[in-house]
């Protein structure tokens, strides 16, 4: 015979989540999407114009460090 006995209420109980995971909305979830979206476009814009009309980056209000920098977030397929 089984002797631990385990009342209902703990079996049914979840688990406590981790205050490190967040719950996201289906809304939040496609804004972040669409700014990580606008970003990429950025950088991969960017990187044609450096290559296309470099001296387009002044106008801008860039540097060549600044335009670097951007253009290496790009994903390595990307660059």
């Amino acid at each position: 015979m089984n002797d631990i006995v385990v009342s209902c209420t703990d079996l049914t109980a979840r688990p406590a989540m981790p205050k490190a995971v967040r719950r996201y909305s289906l809304a939040a979830l496609r804004s972040l999407i669409a700014a990580r979206r606008k970003q990429a476009r950025f950088r991969f814009d960017l990187k044609r114009m450096v290559t296309d009309n470099p001296h387009l980056i002044d106008d801008i209000g860039l540097t060549k460090e600044e335009v670097e920098l951007e253009i290496a977030k790009l994903p390595f397929w990307q660059r």
